[in-house]
């Protein structure tokens, strides 16, 4: 049986329910409805008659518009009150919108069937679900503590007798305590339907507030194109910072190479002719360095001749020997889809140089029509474990982005094995050999 449970319907089957937390927190959760929907039924009533009234003069129309989002603040405190009897987490089932300001977040709204259901249950809440609710408390809890405090009520009283719950009159002790032992064996009965009507009431609160499949799905692809954009945004950042660093600090140091060269050759034999073979050196290391930072970055063989050209750039520019395997020549991907395969690629054959201690490794790569499959292979030891801060769990959350997997399969002994399959479209036929 679970030890925790999460709703007080879970709770009831526990035989520490009267001893638990439950039973008050059911009464506190349907008393506490009062609270808010005493509001609710004042502001409602308010703007419905004053949209109606004013709305002759065209002055009301803005308040029957707001009326139509008076559920989101009441469905928002509804949610939170929701887990003093509701341990399951209750997201929103509410869409962010695209554009900031009031206006487009008003837009989105009144498109969102959400805010109609929220509205629906403010409707509820406020004309008839709060008097239910503290009937229920009333009734259930109020009555056998009534019960339970006849002895006080009499020992209260000015003339010597009191009259139980409009029905029964004491007079004397020996009865008052008997009703009042009667409302002891009273409350911990009552206190199973309590706890069973605020599961119910929480289940309506639920089922009209927290967000539904299909919400669910459309926050979920709301969620997967906004990280689209970011990887979007990502590589445009990146392109602009390899063509600032390209077309700016790369051509003034390649001048200033130049310059020093013709200075060194210019300059008598000396301590000044030295120190300018040295700066001329040096220059030339911080360029090549450049260079590389500028490759790193994003390449422009990728941009020039898309990912066959740059995984046979990669290829030769690795530390282990690789065979390559790219069929006829991969066709041009979004911009997205081949910089996250180069780089996967990239590194994996950077680990399978400092790691596997292979003697020679593979790239192949196919479009299957609807996917780019690539898949590294290695000679080397094996065991590898992707985790262990290879570098590749960044490049699988990047693929993923794009609804892509990554995954890696290395017994100890070898081979290894790194395959990544993207879905993507092409852009054009075949990339320039």
């Amino acid at each position: 049986m679970d030890d925790h449970p999460r709703t007080p319907w879970h709770a009831l089957a526990h035989r520490r329910y009267l001893r638990s937390a439950w039973p008050w927190r059911a009464a506190g959760y349907l008393a506490g409805s009062a609270l808010t929907g005493i509001p609710v039924l004042l502001v409602l009533v308010l703007l419905a008659a004053a949209g109606a009234t004013l709305s002759l003069v065209l002055v009301g129309l803005p308040l029957l518009a707001l009326l139509g989002l008076a559920g989101v603040p009441v469905a928002a405190v509804e949610r939170r009150r929701l887990c003093l009897v509701d341990r399951t987490p209750t997201g929103t089932p509410h869409r962010t919108p695209a554009e900031p300001g009031l206006l487009a977040w008003a837009r989105l709204r009144y498109r969102e069937q959400a805010t109609w259901r929220e509205l629906a249950y403010a409707v509820l809440h406020g004309l008839l679900l709060w008097w239910v609710d503290l009937a229920v408390v009333a009734t259930l809890l109020g009555l056998p503590l009534l019960l339970l405090t006849t002895p006080l009520q009499l020992a209260l009283a000015a003339d010597g007798e009191v009259k139980v719950v409009k029905l029964w009159l004491v007079t004397s002790y020996p009865p008052a305590f008997a009703i009042a032992a009667a409302g002891a064996v009273l409350l911990p009965a009552l206190l199973h339907p309590l706890g069973a009507l605020a599961g119910a009431r929480a289940a309506l609160t639920r089922a009209l507030l927290a967000p539904r499949e299909r919400e669910l799905q459309g926050l979920l692809a709301e969620v997967t194109r906004s990280r689209a954009r970011l990887v979007d945004a990502f590589e445009a950042e990146r392109r602009r910072i390899e063509r600032d660093l390209h077309d700016g600090a790369q051509q003034r140091l390649v001048a200033l190479t130049m310059t020093l060269g013709l200075a060194r050759l210019d300059a008598p034999p000396g301590p000044l002719a030295d120190r300018l073979a040295t700066a001329h050196d040096e220059a030339g290391k911080v360029l090549a360095e450049l260079r590389e930072l500028i490759h790193g970055i994003h390449p422009q063989v990728l941009t020039d001749y898309g990912l066959t050209g740059a995984l046979a750039d990669a290829a030769e520019r690795s530390a282990v020997p690789v065979d390559t395997d790219l069929g006829t020549g991969l066709p041009r991907f979004p911009e997205s889809v081949e910089a996250a395969a180069y780089f996967a690629v990239c590194e994996a054959l950077a680990n399978i140089g400092r790691h596997s201690g292979a003697a020679r490794a593979a790239v192949t790569a196919r479009h299957t029509g609807a996917a780019l499959v690539i898949a590294v292979t290695d000679d080397g030891r094996g065991g590898a474990d992707p985790a262990a801060g290879s570098g590749l769990t960044g490049l699988a959350d990047r693929i993923a982005v794009l609804d892509g997997t990554l995954a890696i399969t290395s017994p100890p002994g070898g081979p290894t094995v790194l395959s990544l399959e993207i879905p993507c479209p092409v852009i054009s036929p075949t990339s320039n050999p």
